[in-house]
């Protein structure tokens, strides 16, 4: 397979050998390029020998240097694998109709895996995948498992490869590769015996299974002919994170609950010490726990002033107690006048509390003519830090215009969340 280049940079190394836009990478150093994992691997070594095809002629570039100067039409430098699944909790399949293209893409792609942290459920991977995760020994990959049943996961994940690929799992603990994983748990599909029976069918796996992260399904109003499902009660969140806490105890601390199964249960968060470093932060694992710590070390570390004008914080309903609280105690030292507002997430239904989910829609029906000044969200909320655009298309400024107010964007850590009541 050969790749397409989309532009050279002038004067690099290639340009100055006459490989233009247009042309085709097929091989380095010997090695077929099929993608942007391909091309950094083998772009690692001292000398690079890179084989052309150029107006229908094969030419080889010698370089002594890995810049090559070439350009690709995308980072992965070909398409996005898409989902195969039809899982029974696909959060996608609940969106409302109307919202933005990209937002209905079930992106499956080991690539993403590595480079961003995707979750993949490796019932898509192709053999070719498999064997180039072990003999580049691409590492971490993290794999949404849901269950170590295989008749159980073909039922959840609506995809017959949906149990057999469970052993590649094995195959990626003898390539000595590590895994975090994930199991979201569905009341009465997987969660009970069945979440025991993962948890130890995944410590087998243990050094190079890393992590499991326990995350409650997450439901939005929009479940019209779906397979039905129901959200977490206040009981069952309580025997789920029991069940994790006896398997840590016996198989060794590496699996974790989500922050939100310990605010359905209505129990104090886990210290710092439960979260072995974060590395299911992602996942929504320690989040509370990081932001807290975070805000209270740098309240006591840094020179505090008195935050100037009136500010305000939007977050969600699972946020809000601990945000509320960090503004209490900040507005106590300081003499300032933070108040915290809690949005209700009538977009996608109330049963979503995340600030992750929240549109500027909704806070703009809750806000707007309450408050002026300044108002402070998490960047949680935006499509991405260079695109600042809520869930419902709405951009930062756009919201701002409407309400009449300066909007502050914090990076999600306390540290920063400090700064911008402050400043």
């Amino acid at each position: 397979m050969a790749v397409i280049i989309s532009d050279v940079k002038k004067f690099s190394a290639c340009y100055l050998r006459g490989i233009r836009a247009g042309d085709k990478l097929i091989s380095i150093n010997g090695n077929e390029v099929f993608d942007v994992l391909d091309f950094d691997y083998y772009c690692t070594e001292d000398r690079l020998s890179l084989l052309f095809e150029s107006k229908g002629k094969t030419k080889t570039v010698n370089l002594k240097s890995s810049d090559t100067g070439l350009i690709f039409e995308t980072y992965l430098m070909d398409k996005k694998q898409h989902c195969k699944n039809k899982c029974v909790f696909c959060f996608v399949d609940q969106m409302p109709k109307g919202m933005r293209e990209s937002l209905y893409f079930k992106d499956d792609d080991s690539r993403l895996s590595f480079l961003f942290g995707n979750y993949i459920t490796l019932t898509g991977i192709s053999e070719r995948e498999v064997e180039r995760v072990i003999n580049l020994h691409i590492s971490p990959i993290n794999i949404s498992v849901h269950t170590m049943n295989p008749e159980l996961r073909v039922k959840m994940m609506g995809n017959p490869n949906a149990g057999k690929s469970l052993d590649i799992i094995r195959r990626f603990y003898e390539g000595k590769i590590d895994m975090n994983t994930q199991l979201v748990l569905c009341p009465g599909l997987n969660d009970r015996e069945e979440l025991d029976f993962s948890l130890v069918s995944l410590a087998k796996y243990a050094p190079y299974v890393k992590s499991i992260a326990v995350v409650p399904v997450g439901m939005t109003k929009f479940r019209d002919g779906l397979f039905p499902l129901r959200p977490f009660s206040k009981e069952e969140a309580i025997d789920t994170i029991e069940r994790v806490d006896r398997f840590n105890e016996k198989y060794g601390h590496f699996a974790y609950c989500a922050d939100e199964l310990y605010i359905l249960a209505e129990k104090e968060m886990p210290n710092t010490d439960y979260y072995n470093d974060y590395v299911q932060l992602e996942n929504g694992v320690g989040l509370w726990t990081s932001l807290k710590d975070e805000f209270l070390y740098s309240l006591e570390n840094e020179v505090l002033k008195k935050s100037s004008g009136e500010k305000h914080i939007a977050t969600g309903v699972a946020a809000y107690p601990l945000i509320s609280e960090l503004a209490e105690t900040f507005n106590i030292k300081t003499g300032s006048e933070i108040i915290v507002h809690k949005i209700v997430n009538n977009f996608f239904g109330e049963s979503v509390t995340v600030a992750g989910l929240l549109t500027a829609t909704d806070i703009e029906e809750q806000l707007s003519g309450r408050i002026s000044g300044e108002l402070i969200i998490n960047d949680c909320m935006l499509k991405t830090k260079e695109e600042p655009i809520f869930l419902d298309d709405v951009s930062v400024d756009e919201l701002a215009e409407k309400m009449g107010v300066k909007i502050t964007v914090t990076d999600g850590s306390g540290y920063d969340l400090l700064r911008k009541m402050m400043n």
